[in-house]
């Protein structure tokens, strides 16, 4: 039994933000009932990389679909048509929670937006996640993970310096955005799930904007420029409030440093056989070390190019300095911490076989995560859905279908 066994989410959402959340619900125990367009689904089912079959032919799931839709029931209704809104009044009756991400004010025109959908079941917890929220000059705009990247500032304090080779402005390697508004969204369902349970006994509507859920994520950075007026440098790897904190050249490859206090710095030095520099003054606290840094980092380079990624690492380790290398997946998933944590899952799935999954990294110890379903194919459980939820007998499913209301 689950954190969230008992709670049934209706997930109107797509793509990745949305879909994110859900799953992290479903993670916790919730039942989750995925609605997707007939024919086609959520568009992430065509984006990516295909799964293969145990013969090795390419199957119709993608590898984006895949990273965060586990957990899910999988119905195919048309929205556009009065049955299918009808539908997904029905389902809503019957949920705890909705989370929806098309622009603002799309739902509404089918009648399936908040106020709407509060007259037929005033405890259910709704969240909305859109690019710049219900309100404000752009709450009509549509948006992607790469303008709320640019508009909140993280590709301002991303990347290599103006001026240096491949310097300039750059975009985090995965969509941040959405995955971080997922987790703020997940964050506030639960909040106000809790609240009507214990003491409104009634649900809320939740505004959330990948925009705004971005600019808060930046945290200490953005409180960098609120104290301060300047605009935080662009370092690459390095930091600019702590040093040595940042990826060095080996004689094989890179590894990277986090020396995070001044006794850190101190075994450091030691171990790269200077011990010498952790007393010099210009060395000697975090801030001092920082404002120097174009003089120490060229000191500790020289050093560290005289050896293997393997030498060092296991020097630093011994002598509880932080550091590891920069790892492709390959070393993710042959690590031997990675693997003691069951980081690496695999679910049985119809048409993909042993499908590898990146497990939810939450371990509770009464309540612990369970996956009870691999992420569905399209449609998977619409008659399953249609008769356990709403009671529909054949007949009427089977009607549904010829409407073309349900795929």
């Amino acid at each position: 039994m689950g954190s969230l066994t008992g709670v049934r989410v209706l997930d109107l959402s797509r793509v990745f933000s949305g879909p994110w959340a859900a799953q992290m619900l479903a993670d916790f125990g919730a039942d989750v009932i995925k609605v997707e367009r007939p024919g086609r689904g959520d568009d992430v089912r065509h984006q990516g990389v295909f799964a293969r079959d145990a013969d090795g032919n390419e199957t119709r799931e993608s590898s984006s679909f895949l990273s965060m839709n586990r957990g899910k029931r999988s119905v195919t209704i048309d929205i556009s048509q009065p049955g299918g809104q009808a539908l997904v009044r029905e389902l809503a009756a019957q949920s705890d929670i909705v989370i929806e991400n098309f622009k603002a004010g799309d739902l509404a025109r089918y009648g399936l937006d908040y106020a709407s959908l509060r007259e037929i079941n005033p405890r259910l917890v709704y969240c909305s996640i859109s690019g710049f929220g219900q309100s404000g000059p752009y709450s009509h705009l549509p948006g992607y993970d790469p303008l709320f990247q640019s508009m909140s500032g993280l590709m301002s304090i991303t990347g290599a310096a103006d001026g240096e080779p491949g310097g300039g402005p750059m975009r985090v390697g995965f969509s941040v955005g959405d995955i971080t508004a997922g987790f703020y969204a997940a964050s506030a369902i639960l909040a106000a799930l809790r609240h009507r349970d214990m003491v409104s006994h009634e649900g809320q509507y939740i505004d959330l904007a990948l925009l705004d859920a971005q600019v808060a994520a930046i945290s200490h950075v953005a409180m960098m420029y609120l104290v301060s007026g300047q605009q935080p440098p662009r370092l690459g790897t390095a930091s600019p409030i702590t040093c040595p904190w940042q990826s060095f050249d080996c004689s094989d490859g890179q590894i990277v440093v986090a020396v995070g206090n001044d006794s850190q710095f101190v075994q450091f030095c030691k171990v790269l056989g200077e011990p010498q520099w952790s007393g010099d003054e210009r060395f000697a606290t975090n801030p001092l070390r920082a404002k120097h840094r174009t003089t120490l980092v060229p000191m500790i380079e020289a050093v560290l190019a005289t050896q293997s990624v393997g030498h060092w690492h296991a020097a630093f380790d011994a002598a509880g300095v932080p550091s590891g290398p920069i790892n492709g997946f390959a070393e993710v998933f042959a690590d031997p911490q990675i693997r003691h944590r069951g980081v690496l899952t695999h679910m049985a799935h119809p048409t993909a076989g042993n499908l590898p999954q990146v497990a939810n990294p939450v371990q509770f110890s009464a309540t612990p995560v369970t996956y009870q379903r691999p992420p569905p194919m399209l449609g998977q459980h619409t008659h399953e859905v249609l008769r356990d939820v709403l009671g529909m007998d054949d007949a009427r499913i089977d009607e549904l279908g010829r409407q073309k209301v349900i795929g």
